[in-house]
Parts: structure tokens; C-alpha cells; sequence
């Protein structure tokens, strides 16, 4: 029986999943270990096998893909997230024109055809804001779980001015907002409708269009899902499991065996723009950070 495996190694997850010779899930890991971690990545590895009941030896075909798909060992080829998502999110919700990725550290808007291929995207990986990361931050400020985030935002009725959208210089506008007395639903409810119009601006990028599928990790936040539908206006559809759509598209295409999508691929290669961080850049026009040293002033 053949097997196929797809890894998306993201900034804070690893996910995997291995298909049967169906296209059909028959394992599928999400696995939390720290940023790009190796060690996150072995153990969705080993567990996704073990389930599935297949060694590393029996696989067909593989593909790594995410943020460090290029430390994924023993992998036949690596694509982008762009592809893989787009692919992955098409399988999960057929007809789905627009994807919206948000994950740890950047957020993505995909324009998807018939076949699952991307033919244009939009990238914010250059700063926090929106992102798993920058949730991380409201619930601290708040001091909250994350999980607690969307009942929190869902009860909130006021609409307060977030003006810092930066996960540098959020948690302290957050932490005023508390000593001036607004309530956390209040702070919750405004710091996600930001976010959605900062994606939605995003999205502007590659043009709106539906179906809207969200995918990522982010996407099992309820509110951010509600206020980005009210947003854009049309309902937003979230998969099962979000997390799992670029190492499901990974390993769809791994049975594909890419095929006529090399060359599309490349396009979308070279279109990638490359991973920083604008932290630095961000703080040194408010006068906090050297740019030369990279260092507090």
C-alpha cells in the first residue's frame, strides 16, 4: 500500500499529515514545541507514523513545507506555504476562491483557481501584528488564557482606539486601556476588530473574493473569525482542523507528484518574499532602538 507524507514545519507548530493511496487522511499531527523546533517536528514525525502504521522506509512520496521546511530532513521536495495551503484548503473546502492564512508569525491572503493553485497572494511576515504571536501578547496584557480570548472578545460591547497595532508596543497601550478602567471584554472586542481590518487590508492586496476559507492556527479563534466576515461581508469558512491545511496540501501534492505544478512553484519561489522581522525597524522611528546596534537606546 503507498503512503504519502506532508510536513509543515510552521514558526511555532509542526504539523503533519500521511495519506493512504486514496488521497485519504490517515494520520494527522499538530504538535506546540517551541519556534521552528526540530524536536516539535520528530515527534509529530514519529507519532503521524505510528498511527498511521507506515515507517519513514514505507513512504511514497514527501514534501515539507512552512516557515522551516527547509530543516524537514529525508524529504523529497520542499514547496511554499502559498502552494501548499492553497492546495490543501481547496481539498478541505471545495470551491474556496480566497484563503485566508493566519499563523504564529505572519498572515497570508491566497487567490485560489478551480484546481487548488495559487495565482496570487499577499504576505504580511514583516511584522507580528495580527498574527498567533501578537494574540499571545493581548492575552498577557489582559492576563488570560489564550483560549479564554474569544469569549472574551464575543462579550465585548465598546468600541475602544487601539492605536498601536506593533506586538512591541501593543502590550503597553493594552495595559494603559486596564488602568484607565476599560473592561477586558471591551479591550478584547477592539484589539480583534483591528485585526480584522488590518487583514482586510491585506486581502485588498490579491482582491476580494468568495468562498473565504481561513486556515492557520488563528483560525480557531471565533471572534477573529466573526469580526473578519462582518469585515468583509460574507461568510467565512473555517475547516475541521485549520492547522493542518498546508501539510495536508504537502502531502496531496506529494501524491500529485507535483507534476505540471514545478513550474508554478518556481513562479511563486521567486515571489516569496524573505523572512525578517521589522521589530527593529518599527521601534526606530518611535526612538527606542539603534538600528546599527539593534539594541535598546
Amino acid at each position: 500500500m503507498t503512503h504519502y507524507l506532508g510536513v509543515d514545519l510552521g514558526s511555532t507548530t509542526a504539523k503533519v499529515v500521511v495519506l493512504d493511496g486514496r488521497g485519504d487522511i490517515v494520520a494527522a499531527e499538530v504538535v506546540q514545541m517551541g519556534a521552528v523546533s526540530r524536536a516539535g517536528c520528530a515527534v509529530a514525525l514519529d507519532t503521524a507514523l505510528a498511527t498511521a502504521g507506515v515507517t519513514r522506509e514505507e513512504i511514497t512520496a514527501s514534501i515539507a513545507t512552512g516557515y522551516g521546511r527547509r530543516l524537514v530532513p529525508d524529504v523529497d521536495r520542499t514547496f511554499t506555504e502559498i502552494t501548499c495551503h492553497a492546495r490543501g484548503a481547496a481539498a478541505m473546502c471545495p470551491g474556496v476562491r480566497l484563503v485566508v492564512d493566519i499563523g504564529g508569525q505572519d498572515s497570508k491572503a491566497i487567490l485560489v483557481d478551480d484546481d487548488g493553485i495559487a495565482q496570487d497572494f499577499a504576505m504580511n511576515d514583516r511584522c507580528a501584528s495580527g498574527t498567533g504571536r501578537f494574540f499571545e501578547v493581548l492575552a498577557r496584557a489582559i492576563e488570560c488564557d489564550l483560549d479564554e480570548l474569544a469569549g472574551l472578545a464575543l462579550a465585548g460591547e465598546k468600541e475602544l482606539e487601539v492605536s498601536s497595532m506593533c506586538a512591541t508596543f501593543a502590550e503597553t497601550e493594552l495595559i494603559s486601556l486596564l488602568a484607565q478602567g476599560e473592561r477586558r471584554e471591551d479591550i478584547a472586542a477592539s484589539v480583534h476588530r483591528a485585526v480584522a481590518t488590518r487583514t482586510v487590508g491585506l486581502i485588498a492586496q490579491v482582491g476580494r473574493h468568495a468562498p473565504v476559507v481561513m486556515t492557520g492556527g488563528v483560525a480557531r479563534n471565533a471572534a477573529v473569525v466573526r469580526v473578519l466576515a462582518q469585515a468583509l461581508r460574507t461568510e467565512v469558512t473555517v475547516p475541521r482542523e485549520p492547522q493542518i491545511a498546508g501539510a495536508y496540501g504537502a502531502a496531496l501534492l506529494a501524491r500529485d507528484g507535483a507534476g505540471a505544478r514545478g513550474a508554478g512553484e518556481r513562479a511563486i519561489d521567486a515571489r516569496e518574499p524573505a523572512r525578517s522581522c521589522s521589530t527593529c525597524e518599527v521601534a526606530a522611528e518611535h526612538g527606542t532602538v539603534d538600528l546599527a546596534l539593534g539594541m535598546p537606546r
